[in-house]
This record gives structure tokens, C-alpha cells and sequence, in this order.
């Protein structure tokens, strides 16, 4: 016996809302874990309530195509435009999240006190050697996707070997090293640069590709400059200088755990 609801059987009700709400989630999640797309996401609701606002409030009844026309662009025009813009980033949600490692939670594996340390130590070394370094910390957002493309180390995390990573001239000096937990995931990964014109146009690549990772991802990145030496970090979005050992724990002890 087939129960039926209005007509149509239960397990097909059943698994059209088990797809919507598949599709919903998948949508949101991806929203609010990506910076960019969240920011695209906000953007398009307010065009959409200012279009909102215009169309009740503003035009005329007499204009009806100018609301047609204006309906189109909401409910065509604009979920297109959006689709286009984050397909970079469903994509690499969709490459990554077969494998084991993208399905893990990510900062689940929490940075001791000892790693950070050495983190610190290692970022001041090439500070005061003025030896240009990228460490970038994950947090709870899997960075698989850029440590795939790298050169793997799974090494444990210790102020030699991130000396030694970036000594000029040899052949992993280039690039990010991604730490997650106590361990060296990989190292020379390269990350898309950010596009934030709102920033020094003098801005080296290292601190372009650290801010690239830190508006894409929960991670906290170091970088050491090679013409001064200075350390900054990135993260949220923001590059914020700190030659103070004190506060780059402070840093490093609230953002990543």
C-alpha cells in the first residue's frame, strides 16, 4: 500500500524535501565559509531589496515594463551573474569534498603552546635575517586544495625546519607553508593573490597571496617581509603588522586554537 498526500506518494515528498534541503545547506555553508561569496551573497540581497523598494514604492503601476523588466533581472539576471562569479569556489568545494581529508573538520587537531612557540621563534629568525617567509595556519577550512598542488613534508613543526624551508635559494624557499595542528602539511603552495585594490599598491606578492587565503578561509597567515624584515599577519581579511612577540601569540592564541 502506497500512502499518498494530495496525490502524490509519501517517499517522493519525502526525498524532494530531503534534495531541497540538501541544496539549501550546501548553498548557506558554502555562504558563510567563504568570505568572498558571502560578501557577493549580501550584496545581491540588497540589490534585491533596493529593487524591492523601487518596484512597491517608486514606480509607477502605469510602467508595467519597466517592473517586468526589473523582475527579470532579480529573478534571472542576478542568481546567474551570482553563479558565475562563485563557480571558482563550488568547484573547489566540489573537488575536495570527496576526499576523506576535505570531510574532516579542519582545527580539530589544536596547535600547542610548543608549536606556536616555535612558529614565533622561527618568524622573528627570518625577521631579523630579513628572509621573506609566508606561514599560513589552518583553522577550521580545509586547505587540501593548495597543499595537494605543493610539495607534501608532514613533518612535525619545529624552528629549524621552518628555518630551513625558507633559507634562500633552495628549492622550497618559494611559497607557503601550511601548518595544521603540530604538523608541516606541505610547503611552496602558492595561493591566489587578493584582488582588494584598498590596500598598498607597492604590496609584495607574499602579502597579496596572504591576504588571498585569509579572505577565502579561516586561516591565519605570517609573513615576513624581505626588504624590511617586518612581520604581519593575515587574517579576516585585514593585514596587520606585528613585530611585538607578545602580540603575535595574542594572535595566534585567539584565532587559531
Amino acid at each position: 500500500m502506497i500512502f499518498m498526500w494530495q496525490g502524490h506518494p509519501i517517499w517522493v515528498i519525502a526525498l524532494t524535501a530531503y534534495l531541497i534541503f540538501i541544496l539549501i545547506y550546501s548553498f548557506l555553508r558554502l555562504m558563510f565559509t567563504n568570505r568572498r561569496t558571502f560578501s557577493l551573497f549580501l550584496a545581491a540581497m540588497m540589490f534585491m531589496g533596493v529593487s524591492a523598494f523601487f518596484y512597491f514604492m517608486v514606480i509607477p503601476k502605469e510602467m508595467e515594463q519597466l517592473k517586468e523588466i526589473l523582475v527579470y533581472v532579480n529573478v534571472i539576471a542576478v542568481p546567474i551573474a551570482v553563479t558565475i562569479v562563485i563557480a571558482p569556489d563550488i568547484r573547489t568545494k566540489y573537488d575536495t569534498g570527496w576526499s576523506l581529508e576535505a570531510n574532516k573538520v579542519s582545527g580539530i587537531r589544536a596547535s600547542s603552546e610548543q608549536t606556536k612557540e616555535h612558529i614565533i621563534d622561527a618568524a622573528i629568525e627570518l625577521s631579523n635575517r630579513k628572509i621573506g617567509a609566508i606561514i599560513t595556519m589552518e583553522n577550521h577550512n580545509t586547505l587540501d586544495q593548495f597543499a595537494e598542488k605543493a610539495i607534501l613534508i608532514n613533518g612535525k613543526v619545529t624552528k629549524e625546519l621552518l628555518l630551513n624551508i625558507f633559507t634562500p635559494l633552495t628549492p622550497l624557499h618559494d611559497g607557503a607553508v601550511i601548518i595544521r595542528g603540530d604538523e608541516i602539511v606541505c610547503a611552496a603552495a602558492y595561493f591566489t593573490l587578493s584582488r582588494n585594490d584598498t590596500f598598498d599598491k607597492t604590496m609584495g606578492s607574499r602579502h597579496r597571496a596572504a591576504l588571498g587565503i585569509s579572505e577565502i578561509s579561516d586561516s591565519l597567515t605570517i609573513v615576513v617581509s624581505e626588504e624590511t624584515g617586518d612581520i604581519s599577519i593575515a587574517v579576516a581579511s585585514m593585514l596587520i603588522k606585528l613585530n611585538s612577540r607578545e602580540k603575535l601569540l595574542d594572535y595566534l592564541n585567539l584565532y587559531i586554537k
